[in-house]
């Protein structure tokens, strides 16, 4: 049997809502890896503040760590994700930047 490589993995998801203190030791906790809260200003209107979660994690795939992080949301009353941001990879597997998906656009994330 063979054993998938740990890769680093880079990604962003913004809050439906403002998280408080304990509900973030929550996602924390059930989350993977390495997560960073921030507030920002929402890209279409920058009246707007919104809650994002910063994630640097390792996993087998982006979908198995993506799912981990979804899974931590949910476990959040009330929370969901509006939005995700993922960096783009160079060849040599560094991120690049970032592209950002509504969650209201479909999306196809594959893992092995």
């Amino acid at each position: 049997m063979s054993r998938l490589e740990m890769v680093a993995h880079k990604f962003t998801l913004v809050l439906s809502r403002d998280v408080t203190d304990d509900e973030l030791t929550m996602l924390r906790e059930a989350g993977p890896g390495e997560v960073t809260a921030s507030t920002t200003k929402l890209p279409t209107n920058p009246d707007v503040k919104v809650r994002q979660l910063d994630f640097d994690t390792e996993g087998e795939s982006l979908a198995a760590v993506l799912k981990a992080a979804l899974e931590a949301v949910r476990t959040v009353p009330d929370l969901s994700v509006s939005s995700l941001s993922v960096p783009a990879r160079e060849p040599d597997g560094e991120a690049t930047g970032g592209t950002q998906r509504s969650a209201d656009e479909p999306a196809v994330v594959g893992g092995r």
